[in-house]
């Protein structure tokens, strides 16, 4: 019998490329999501890429009761992937209350019925904006975890810490902490995507859009960064290497008896990205023109930071292997077939 996981946020961005990973590995997946971010349509590519349709609950994972009432529908949920958060850097230094009770309360539900349902770990979606401003570049799971330069980042942090606490407490489940780095890109199939309700608050969504025509220009927030060429750097991510790591992290809780009770992991590709080069890159990789401006910088933004992947290379087994010109071009792929359903 396949083993069954719960995916919270699973019709979301990432969810829903880590959800396609999950079936093709043979898992079982559960999908709750409130679609404030996302659309029930996503369950349609899901089906398409993998011939499996995954369980669906709409509901928010703020409310306990539905989840509770989740767990009782489908008994035998092994191990959570929580995607359930608020995830905009800039919309959280605006709406903080927003930020901290979505991702905090979401979490703590889920660490509550774990023990109540017999589920044995949780691999939780956590960030790089945990090591705030580094001191240096590039940076391992040992780097100081600095201030949160915005609520959001701050949300991460405080959450780990709830994980780390509730087992050390003596809940009997494991986690794995991944700390992602900037994520962009679509499946190869242009079936799913990042598809964010109204204006879009990443990068990459709002660069296709110009790309598009749907959005005037794209604003860079600041040049005037202590970097190259004056704009932010990023280790960017292809989507598809993301959710791959999250089945390996899957199978290392669940199928590893000797693992340690909290692990953690940095997602990264090893290489930092400028704004202005990636902008540069998605030209040079499909031949569109982007216009775009020079802004103010951005409340809450870190001016450099990229990873050294070596721990989830060679623990995990699991390394980022598609380039970012290729990611960018399934980025524009995704876009046009947006553009062709309409």
């Amino acid at each position: 019998m396949a083993t069954k996981i719960l995916v919270t946020g699973g019709t979301g961005y990432i969810g829903s490329h880590t959800t396609v990973e999950l079936q093709q590995a043979g898992y079982e997946v559960v999908i709750i999501d409130n679609l404030s971010n996302s659309s029930i349509d996503v369950l349609d590519g899901i089906e398409s890429i993998t011939g499996i349709r995954p369980a669906f609950v709409e509901g928010d994972v703020c409310d306990i009761e539905t989840l509770r009432s989740l767990f009782r529908a489908h008994p035998g949920i092994k191990g959570i992937i929580n995607f359930a958060a608020s995830k905009a850097v800039g919309e959280s230094v605006e709406k903080p209350l927003l930020y901290y009770r979505n991702n905090l309360n979401s979490l703590m539900n889920l660490l509550e019925c774990m023990p109540e349902y017999g589920v044995r770990g949780i691999v939780f979606s956590s960030s790089c904006t945990v090591y705030g401003e580094p001191d240096k570049n590039p940076i391992d799971e040992t780097a100081p975890i600095k201030p949160a330069t915005s609520p959001y980042g701050n949300t991460k942090q405080i959450s780990e810490e709830i994980i780390a606490d509730f087992i050390t407490s003596g809940a009997p489940i494991k986690s794995i902490l991944l700390r992602y780095f900037n994520p962009v890109g679509a499946h190869p199939s242009a079936l799913i995507g990042e598809l964010p309700n109204g204006v879009p608050n990443n990068l990459v969504p709002y660069l296709t859009q110009t790309a598009a025509g749907i959005r005037k220009e794209l604003t860079v927030f600041g040049n005037d960064y202590n970097t190259p060429d004056g704009s932010c750097i990023r280790d960017f991510i292809d989507v598809v290497d993301l959710a791959k790591a999250h089945v390996a992290a899957m199978h290392r809780m669940l199928d590893n008896d000797d693992t340690d009770a909290v692990e953690i992991f940095n997602l990264g590709t090893g290489r930092g990205v400028s704004v202005m080069e990636l902008i540069e890159g998605f030209e040079r990789s499909t031949g569109v023109k982007v216009p775009y401006k020079i802004g103010p910088r951005r409340a809450g933004d870190i001016e450099q930071i990229w990873a050294i992947p070596d721990k989830a290379n060679n623990v995990l087994g699991w390394k980022a292997e598609v380039p970012v010109e290729e990611t960018l071009r399934k980025a524009w792929a995704w876009q046009c077939h947006l553009a062709e359903r309409k």
